[in-house]
């Protein structure tokens, strides 16, 4: 067996995810996991499938097919990375005013401390007492087990100062 990591987007319609599964089923393929959602008038997501390696490029051409419907998927096949280092797990949520360059901020001083993004989820909200839209986000992280964690509250205390929003960082 093989794992591919599907990238997929189209416009969104009714019928493009049972289009996918479809595609995959029929070709023998299991799928694992997957998020899908609709942003900016367009269907996006990822998903995980198994499939027989001997199956794997006919599927693959199959799911390029499927740009007849509207609907682009790349593929990848997943390989597993060796002695990947102890990790620990935290999650950062923010809130305020929506401005250029607050995901570049943060995701700078994360990437400077080796810290990978697993999940980030952002919106723009409006405020509870106010019209005004907030961007709020939301991200779960993996960290090396080693990091300095009030180093990295630190920084993050700054970024939030200069850029007027909240952040909090949590175990």
């Amino acid at each position: 067996m093989t794992s591919l990591v599907l990238s997929v987007i189209g416009p969104d319609k009714p019928g493009l995810v049972e289009s996918l599964a479809q595609t995959v089923a029929s070709h023998g393929g299991n799928w694992l996991e997957s998020g899908l959602s609709h942003l900016g008038g367009k269907f996006a997501g990822i998903v995980i499938v198994d499939i027989d390696e001997a199956e794997s490029a006919q599927l693959q051409h199959a799911l390029n097919d499927l740009a007849s419907d509207g609907l682009i998927v790349t593929s990848e096949v997943i390989t597993q990375a060796d002695n990947v280092p102890p990790t620990q797990p935290l999650t950062i949520e923010l809130i305020g005013h929506d401005k250029p360059g607050i995901v570049r901020e943060i995701s700078q001083a994360l990437a400077k401390r080796h810290v990978n993004v697993e999940q980030l989820t952002t919106a723009l909200v409006s405020g509870s007492m106010s019209a005004e839209l907030l961007f709020k986000a939301e991200a779960q992280l993996l960290a090396p087990e080693t990091l300095d964690l009030d180093d990295l509250q630190a920084d993050l205390e700054n970024i939030a100062s200069d850029l007027m929003v909240d952040i909090s960082l949590n175990k």
